[in-house]
């Protein structure tokens, strides 16, 4: 099994493997950072080139069925195949990030007194103040006038009073970006729309905006064919909503000279992407863009911490088992504008989940042999050996360099297709069917963790970590007690007959109310509580789950509940399908909420002899805004 494979560079020269590290240094880069091209002139001739090479070869080599699935995948589709199917002032966070102070695009955010919620195709707000539960007001999720047929709207950010909303459309060019203003009584205007020009990069675990401080941050991959010339503009351009959408309305914010590449040569019969950050400051009746980009394989995952967004990316095809693990490269590209850098590496991360860069300035990744990336459903497809890459920042420079062999380390776990994984303190924690842990910064043993179910979600819960999943028809939660010298299996919780009903992130919460101690939730499903036994549908979700945790000692607190499952016409006109779910657990201050489908549910604990979780009263902000407004 990993017997057969060798993350370091020398193996195919015969390196032996000892302790999943080889002798071999290549040599540091002599530059610092990246080069970026000179001109248009300087990047349409290597363009023209590499287009050129593929053109000869074509007949040599056709393109595989790894290639044509990833082209499908990235390449803006048609509206109508697409309809079917798919200053900030600091306060509590309720959505579950990966990384402190960088928010992630969400369905339901907190604005001061109000809830913000964004649901098949619009806006809501329900005031919670003062012991409040009321719905405000309800806005349409895009521009006045505007046609949202082929968009969807996904991710909702708020910084300050502003709402943003996040879709992408198919007939506008690519992520449409919608400002609203949120006034004290909850109502919303609408102050701007912006279009962003790039191709689909929906991704079944990553989210693709951020929000750091009043800086919004996009990362954008843009497909280029070796076999044909873009259909489209593949430069990131800016252009603002004006009740019209001509293509030459764009103003392009990508110039030639902010476009970098290492010194690799492009392979003709290979897909390249455009891997585009774009950072806009958002100001008063205004937002002001600029990007960066890399030219890179097209199978990519990337990450954001609080310094800089991390592309990961790799060829698309892959060269058959047993060649090793496969060449692919990092770039690294700072949130305040400077040149980014990149380092040569093998293997390809699981989705973002698998990278930390940690205070002690070096960046962690965890690594499968190979996959397409996190575009679309690709996280779920990344096979292959594991290892744990942890390199020094300063490792990073103009591309010529390697990662060391040194700094990759072997990891246990066979070659199954879905794994997760997640960073905790200083330890790592994975699962390809069985769950491990090791310390990435130290030395040591990896640790196995025979938790007896399957691992469908690993979450932080205070400096421990939760593991979540089925055995057979019940839902099991497992605790892991991490300490410096040992990662250990350590209380857990049996819930009969149910499953999760959300699998991103943000589905879990978990607020600390003490230490050593701290309440989770997490929507479930079960099929007995379900209309003809079906787990959920499209308006609502059956129940939120709350558990107590005490030193890793698990209660049931019980569950909040979305009213039966019933049929109704919401006059949805765009992003019918909830694509990032539509279930949260919510923690405001001592208060808890479950949001379910159109229903927001508060609940309160009972004192007595043993804590029930007891709903409180409830809101319907759909039909008791819809009452009001005519569609």
């Amino acid at each position: 099994m990993l017997e057969r494979f060798s993350w370091c560079a020398a193996a195919v020269l015969g390196c032996v493997v000892a302790s999943g590290a080889c002798a071999s240094e290549p040599l540091r880069q002599p530059h610092a950072a990246m080069v970026p091209y000179s001109g248009e002139d300087e990047l349409q001739r290597v363009l023209a080139r590499w287009r050129e090479r593929a053109a000869a070869h074509r007949d040599m080599r056709r393109r595989t069925d790894g290639q044509a699935e990833l082209a499908s995948q990235l390449a803006p589709a048609a509206p109508a195949a697409d309809a079917a199917a798919r200053t900030a002032l600091p306060q509590e966070s309720i959505t579950n990030v990966q990384t402190a102070g960088v928010d992630e695009g969400g369905i339901v955010k907190r604005a001061g007194d109000h809830l913000v919620i964004l649901r098949r195709g619009r806006l809501f707000t329900v005031r919670i103040g003062g012991d409040a539960l009321e719905p405000a007001a309800m806005a349409e999720a895009h521009a006045p006038g505007i046609d949202p047929a082929g968009a969807w709207y996904d991710e909702l950010l708020v910084s300050g009073t502003t709402a943003v909303v996040i879709g992408y459309s198919y007939s506008r060019g690519g992520t449409e970006i919608g400002l609203f203003e949120l006034a004290p009584d909850g109502r919303l205007g609408h102050r701007a729309t912006y279009h962003l020009r790039s191709f689909d990069y929906y991704s079944s675990r990553n989210y693709a905006s951020r929000l750091i401080g009043r800086t919004l941050v996009f990362y954008t991959p843009t497909l280029l064919q070796p076999w044909r010339r873009a259909q489209t503009d593949p430069f990131a351009g800016l252009r603002r909503w004006q009740g019209r959408g001509a293509a030459d309305e764009f103003e392009r914010i990508l110039p030639a000279t902010r476009i970098y590449r290492t010194d690799d040569d492009f392979d003709p019969t290979q897909p390249l992407a455009l891997h585009t950050v774009t950072r806009c400051e958002l100001r008063t009746g205004s937002m002001d863009c600029e990007s960066t980009a890399v030219l890179g394989g097209a199978a990519r995952v990337f990450y954001v911490s609080q310094q800089a967004v991390y592309v990961w990316t790799a060829e698309s095809g892959h060269r058959g088992w047993g060649s090793g693990p496969v060449e692919s490269a990092v770039f690294r590209l700072p949130l305040d504008g400077k040149a980014p850098s990149a380092l040569k590496t093998r293997g390809v991360p699981i989705d973002q989940l698998s990278f930390l860069e940690d205070a002690g300035g070096h960046l962690n990744v965890l690594l499968r042999e190979w996959s397409r990336g996190e575009g679309m459903w690709g996280s779920e497809r990344a096979r292959g050996s594991l290892a744990l890459l942890r390199v020094p920042i300063d490792a990073f420079g103009d591309g010529r360099g390697a990662a060391r062999d040194r700094d990759y380390r072997r990891l246990p776990g066979p070659d199954g297709f879905v794994s997760h994984n997640r960073f905790v303190g200083d330890w790592l924690l994975w699962s390809t069917g069985q769950p491990w842990a090791i310390r990435y910064a130290g030395g040591g043993d990896p640790i196995s963790l025979p938790a007896g179910h399957q691992v469908e979600r690993i979450e932080p819960i205070g400096s421990h970590a939760l593991l979540v999943g089925r055995l057979g028809q019940d839902l099991h939660f497992t605790g892991v007690r991490l300490t410096r010298e040992s990662a250990q299996l350590a209380g857990g919780h049996v819930q009969p007959h149910a499953r999760q009903k959300e699998s991103r992130t943000h589905g879990f919460f978990y607020r600390p109310t003490g230490p050593g101690q701290g309440l989770l939730g997490l929507p479930i499903v079960e099929p007995s509580r379900t209309h003809r036994g079906v787990y959920s549908g499209p308006h609502g979700s059956a129940s939120v789950l709350f558990l107590r945790e005490r030193e890793l000692d698990f209660s049931e607190l019980g569950r909040l509940q979305a009213h039966p499952l019933r049929t109704r016409d919401d006059g949805c006109r765009a992003s019918c399908v909830d694509w990032y779910g539509n279930a949260r657990p919510i923690f405001i201050g001592e208060r808890v909420f479950a949001l379910m489908g159109y229903e927001l549910v508060e609940g309160v604990l009972e004192q007595g002899a043993t804590q029930r979780i007891v709903e409180r009263r409830r809101v319907d902000f759909l039909r008791e805004r819809a009452s009001s407004v005519r569609w």
